[in-house]
């Protein structure tokens, strides 16, 4: 009986440990406010993008490198090279990044979005519509 009470008890400090190391594998770094407007719609070469995640990544891609901002974006400091952003468009492909209808709205609209950026995701939502 004994032997059984202390293997539950390690049992539970062995949970309760790798608990702990999977929230700290994704700390929140911080967050960016982003308005998805039209030029966010099309690519840097003029064709038009089809889906929620490279949009998102687009809007980067005008903040950073063409300095096409819309009045509503924020900067950040996560996303400033093509690789980056090819590692951001990766993370709002995964499930859990972004919600049906916040994909929605996004590809069909011009909305105003939140970006809370963790070390290894991110999530979207939808501020103003």
């Amino acid at each position: 009986m004994r032997k059984s009470g202390i293997a539950t008890a390690a049992g539970l400090l062995l949970a309760s440990l790798l608990g702990v190391v999977a929230a700290r594998a994704d700390d929140m770094l911080g967050s960016y406010v982003a308005r998805i407007s039209d030029r966010d719609h099309q690519a840097s070469d003029g064709y038009a993008l089809d889906n929620a995640a490279q949009m998102v990544r687009q809007d980067r891609a005008n903040w950073h490198k063409f300095h096409r901002r819309d009045r509503d974006d924020e900067g950040d400091g996560w996303f400033r090279t093509n690789d980056q952003r090819a590692d951001l468009q990766r993370m709002l492909e995964r499930g859990g990044a972004m919600s049906s209808s916040t994909k929605r709205a996004i590809v069909n609209g011009e909305p105003l979005i939140q970006v809370d950026v963790y070390e290894n995701s991110v999530r979207v939502s939808i501020l103003e519509d």
